[in-house]
């Protein structure tokens, strides 16, 4: 077993949104943004932006890793681009104050249509019986009822936001 593999988590989250150069079995190099390093196999997935704003992802596996450098530390704009690359379209990074607001917005929602609701951390429990998890749209409901499932859900496309409700 190599060094890297025998690096813990909390070790690996290290390298998250930094860029690196990975050396590799047989001299091979790779350079990239981290973007995560998978816990069971130590394997690192590494990424390049192009100039056409298209991105190319690497996976290098870990038990290749002989060495890895840091070349550069990360922003938060980096972290955000990094995150986002794995986002479904439509989706984007919200801050914690819009999340706050969202999440305030939407039990405003179902308070008024006098549906009750208690938040649980960032989690709206609905009912006792369904949860909306940050971002807080209609996708992000889970419950195994369906039928109010899908009351809630239409519910909380209904929603009018923000200026509206408050």
């Amino acid at each position: 077993m190599n060094e890297w593999s025998k690096k813990n988590p909390l070790e690996w989250n290290e390298y998250v949104n930094k860029e690196v150069k990975v050396t590799a079995d047989e001299k091979h190099e790779y350079q990239g943004w981290v973007c995560t390093v998978d816990p069971v196999s130590a394997s690192i997935v590494l990424v390049n932006f192009q100039n056409t704003g298209k991105a190319s992802v690497v996976v290098v596996m870990g038990h290749a890793v002989r060495e890895v450098e840091i070349l550069k530390e990360g922003d938060e704009e980096m972290a955000k681009r990094l995150s986002s690359l794995f986002m479904p379209e439509g989706r984007q990074v919200l801050s914690t104050d819009e999340l706050k607001r969202k999440r305030e917005c939407l039990r405003a929602w179902l308070e008024k249509n006098l549906i009750p609701v208690t938040e649980e951390g960032e989690t709206l429990r609905v009912a006792g019986v369904l949860t909306v998890n940050p971002p807080y749209g209609s996708q992000d409901c889970c419950s195994s009822n369906e039928i109010i499932l899908s009351r809630v859900q239409s519910l909380v496309e209904s929603n009018p936001g923000p200026e509206e409700n408050l």
